[in-house]
């Protein structure tokens, strides 16, 4: 066996083991509900509408605890409503509790097609995915639970009759202690609600309360994908520091005393924001920069709800005084320029909402470039195809030195089988004398291994960037190809794409026969990438070659066809490389040959097995 071949060998079995692993590794199994959990405690203090609640002292950042979401059988479908409309954005709030709760994404549909429903992004309590966004008062000193406004309070409208970019609205409530609370919501033409809660005291006494907001999620997702890729759950981000907490870890974390929750808590002294994020879409509370305040991610074993919490600083208020604070809701998509415009206007590190991996210092960038080339091309394909050939590009001059080592080995075999013969059974002098050999004629013998293995941070990058990006989610490509992040749907089963239904199943074993033109391209392609070199004298070095791209080919027929296009197109700009950097340096490539040979051993082996 030749070195060429070994480092090619080698290069690409450690490639195939690394995307094997990377493919089929998939997160433990959800756990199972803990029959264990714990109850309300005593110092659960029931309001007279039944939403339980645990106040507690003020400390000096991050004021009481909230009011605790409504319990799932409350019903708030009917509750009467404020209707909310934008360019992007439809639904509606509901006057019980001033919640966030009815919110959908004019945008973008469910589905590919454009006659299936658009996205719900909050769903109201008596819905069948609860998920909503809720403000309040924690009461503090000489206040009772029932003297701030919660997850039930009735509100009126004080001004404005339906919610747009043009007419923020404002709701009004007066407690029985003398307190008058106003909040006003304004919405801009993308996914940012800006929340101003105000508060007047008219009575007597001198009051301390801590406003706050809540997301609230009834239950996991159902569109949960549960995906050892994809970051689903809670997010925190905490000057400057992010932490990441999967569904599945949340009920996971610290018990809080007496509450019968688990949680973790983190103080907030300049910017942060907390929330959930899903696949594509993502609610997320933004208190404004430089007010500090407590950050929390909780989850209520008891009704099974994930929560997360901004909970502001206490204020003490005398009477005939008031106080405003401000603060911000982001809900709606994941848009890479949208999400970055917010960033830019002051949102610490909004970026990092996106879940760009380990490779993050190549995700970012790669996807960057991504989204620039699609602009100008206007074909999210076509843009992949020449990001492509950026990245060839750019790795070009480590490249040539390979190729041209490697015609370089080409050229020094018949030296090689001469050191061979001298040597005999002697391998310690044949390696010597071929170390001898590669120094004298300055060739590297594992430089053909380096372009190969490069490949494989690029590929988990844009395999990320691919499966995790909203701008891939129905990107269209041409014809059949209208879904970039989704596998091939073509393949003899629907006479690829000529037929009007779609491929088998990625999971399925049709799937492993019925195999699309993007799978079949990639196979074509790795092979006669191989018959660049003739091949390998060892018997089982030639049967692992000739299976390799056939392997190749059904291994990423289940991979998003935007990443078989990438794998495609390097390919072809591979062997092209490859053939013209040989050639240069006086080796040309008898594919033909190369082609014949293989086949004639194959029918050599057959006659000799008979």
């Amino acid at each position: 066996m030749d070195d060429q071949n070994k480092n090619l060998l080698l290069a690409t079995a450690l490639s195939m083991v690394v995307i094997l692993v990377w493919f089929l590794l998939f997160p433990p199994p959800e756990p199972t509900e803990d029959p264990n959990a714990p109850v309300a405690t005593e110092t659960d203090a029931p309001a007279p509408d039944g939403v339980a609640t645990a106040p507690r002292a003020a400390d000096p950042l991050g004021g009481g605890t909230p009011a605790e979401a409504p319990a799932a059988n409350a019903d708030t479908t009917e509750a009467p409503r404020l209707p909310l409309d934008s360019a992007r954005l439809e639904g509606s709030i509901s006057l019980t509790g001033g919640r966030i709760d009815d919110l959908r994404l004019k945008d973008y549909h469910v589905e590919l097609s454009v006659e299936s429903p658009i996205v719900q992004m909050l769903d109201p309590v008596g819905s069948s995915n609860p998920y909503y966004a809720l403000y309040g008062w924690a009461p503090g000193n000489g206040l009772a639970l029932s003297d701030v406004p919660g997850a039930n309070t009735s509100w009126t409208i004080e001004s404005g009759e339906t919610l747009t970019p043009d007419s923020p609205v404002t709701l009004r409530w007066e407690s029985p202690a003398g307190l008058i609370f106003r909040r006003t919501i304004s919405v801009d033409e993308d996914f940012m609600f800006s929340v101003t809660q105000a508060v007047e005291n008219t009575g007597d006494q001198t009051v301390s309360l801590a406003p706050y907001g809540v997301l609230a999620r009834h239950g996991e997702p159902d569109d949960l994908k549960n995906f050892f890729v994809l970051f689903e759950g809670a997010l925190q981000m905490s000057d400057g520091i992010l932490e990441q907490t999967k569904y599945k870890n949340i009920p996971d974390l610290d018990m809080l005393p007496a509450e019968g929750t688990q949680a973790t808590v983190e103080r907030v002294q300049e910017t942060g924001w907390v929330g959930f994020t899903d696949h594509y879409w993502m609610a997320t509370l933004i208190p404004d920069a430089g007010t500090p305040f407590k950050s929390v991610v909780k989850y209520d074993a008891r009704r099974d709800i994930y929560q997360t919490e901004a909970v502001l600083p206490t204020v003490e208020l005398a009477p005939g005084a008031s106080r405003e604070v401000s603060s911000k809701l982001f809900a709606g998509a994941k848009e890479w320029e949208t999400i970055r415009e917010y960033q830019k206007a002051g949102i610490d590190r909004f970026l990092d909402s996106i879940d760009w991996g380990w490779f993050f210092f190549i995700t970012k960038y790669m996807f960057a470039v991504l989204h620039w080339l699609n602009l100008h091309i206007g074909n999210m394909g076509l843009a992949i195809i020449a990001l492509t050939l950026l990245l060839k590009a750019l790795l070009f001059p480590l490249a040539y030195k390979s190729y041209a080592s490697m015609a370089k080995m080409k050229e020094l075999q018949p030296e090689m089988e001469k050191l061979k013969e001298r040597a005999g059974d002697d391998r310690e002098k044949l390696q010597k004398e071929m170390m001898a050999l590669y120094k004298k004629e300055k060739v590297n013998p594992a430089a053909g291994c380096l372009p190969i293995l490069l490949q494989i941070p690029i590929f988990f990058s844009l395999y990320k960037v691919i499966f995790v990006t909203l701008e891939l989610r129905h990107a269209n490509f041409f014809g059949p190809f209208n879904d970039l992040s989704a596998p091939d749907p073509t393949s003899l089963y629907n006479l690829f794409g000529l037929l009007p239904w779609g491929a088998p199943d990625p999971q399925s074993i049709l799937a492993l026969v019925f195999i699309g033109i993007l799978p079949l391209l990639l196979g074509i392609s790795m092979w006669l990438q191989q018959k660049l070199n003739p091949a390998p004298a060892d018997p089982t070095q030639q049967m692992i070659f000739a299976w390799m791209p056939w392997v190749f080919m059904f291994m990423l027929g289940g991979f998003a066809s935007g990443l078989v296009v990438y794998w495609i197109t390097n390919n072809v700009i591979t062997f092209m490389q490859q053939y013209m950097i040989m050639r240069s340096h006086g080796y040309t490539p008898d594919i033909m040959g190369n082609i014949k040979s293989s086949v004639k051993k194959k029918k050599d082996k057959e006659q000799d097995s008979k």
